[in-house]
């Protein structure tokens, strides 16, 4: 496994770096900081723990 970046939206959101056989999220972009150093599966996974993340994040600011 080698380090990959993560592009989300069109823009690149931060890098997947192996550790051991998962991978660990180290973001690159704040609105998606609060996911940095979390380990996951698969790029898959990363993917839909950002869009998750956004939407809430989203839903938070529509409701203030």
């Amino acid at each position: 496994m080698q380090r990959q970046a993560v592009i989300f939206g069109g823009q690149e959101v931060g890098i997947a770096v192996p550790a051991d056989s998962r991978l660990r999220f180290i973001a690159v972009r704040f609105h998606v900081i609060d996911l940095d150093n979390l380990v996951f599966d698969t790029i898959t996974d990363i993917h839909r723990a950002i869009r998750q993340h956004l939407a809430v994040a989203r839903a938070a600011k529509a409701a203030a």
